[in-house]
């Protein structure tokens, strides 16, 4: 081979791994930063139910589901969270407006206890959820509901310091309590967890999360009851024909949303 061939050739070659090393770019993936790799994300499903279809589907689910090992004797514990948001009220905003990614973050309580105590942030991607959490204490709960963030800035800790910039310059603050009893079901298959929460209340502008005595007001008609349906990558079929009640249709069930119309400084602010 000429000089001039091996020049060419060599040219070639150049090209070629150019062109390929463009086209390797072009389908390489970003990956996603560790905390978002480990996530675990779910359908869910939310309905409106009256105290006839409760009945009925509860009846059809106690056949082939087992109550939550988490409910007590009466099949049920309460739940109470305090939801935050930033400044602009994004979170609200983001709901109202229909954005299909989206994050809201709240302290999560039970049974009125401070044995477990939980910061999460629950995220909505496109039609799936997931949840990561943070367990506190007692003393950084009351610490953070008093404004003192100090107990958040861990930077090896993802949600922590999530947690602690939202809240040194998004100013995130807590919002309003949101209080409902939950009556839930599960099955190993498909990962199914379905649960009617019912008695929704909120505690208006009190934000006394450890309040046993807090007094709280209706939020939803008495005779409706949310029905929430969360599973991983499938629902079984029997699950799936339970759940079939003539005129239950999915609808969007927000309780931050329903407990915050009644601190509204907007018309837009109603669901």
């Amino acid at each position: 081979m000429t000089t001039i061939e091996q020049l060419r050739y060599d040219g070639m070659q150049e090209s070629e791994l150019e062109r390929k090393a463009s086209t390797d770019s072009l389908l390489a993936v970003e990956p996603a930063p560790l905390q978002v790799q480990h996530l675990k994300f779910r359908h869910e499903l939310k309905y409106y139910v009256n105290y006839h279809q409760y009945f009925i589907i509860r009846q059809r689910l106690s056949a082939f589901m087992a109550r939550d090992k988490h409910a007590g004797p009466t099949g049920e514990y309460h739940i109470r969270s305090l939801y935050f948001d930033d400044a602009e009220n994004k979170a609200l905003a983001d709901k109202q407006g229909g954005l299909r990614d989206r994050n809201k973050y709240r302290i999560r309580i039970y049974n009125v206890s401070d044995s477990i105590i939980h910061f999460e942030k629950k995220m909505k991607k496109d039609e799936y959820i997931a949840k990561v959490k943070d367990s506190l204490t007692r003393a950084e709960a009351d610490a953070i509901i008093a404004g003192n963030y100090e107990c958040l800035n861990v930077p090896s800790k993802p949600l922590r310091a999530e947690l602690y910039k939202e809240m040194t310059q998004r100013l995130l603050r807590p919002k309003v309590i949101v209080d409902y009893v939950r009556e839930p079901y599960v099955n190993v298959n498909g990962n199914v967890r379905i649960t009617f929460d019912k008695q929704l209340r909120t505690g208006l502008y009190s934000t006394d999360l450890f309040n046993p005595n807090l007094s709280t007001v209706n939020t939803l008609d008495d005779n409706l009851i949310i029905l929430e349906v969360k599973f991983d990558e499938y629902l079984p079929y029997h699950i799936r024909d339970a759940l079939q009640l003539e005129g239950l249709i999915r609808q969007s069930a927000s309780k931050y949303v329903m407990c915050r119309k009644f601190l509204k400084l907007n018309s837009w602010e109603d669901q």
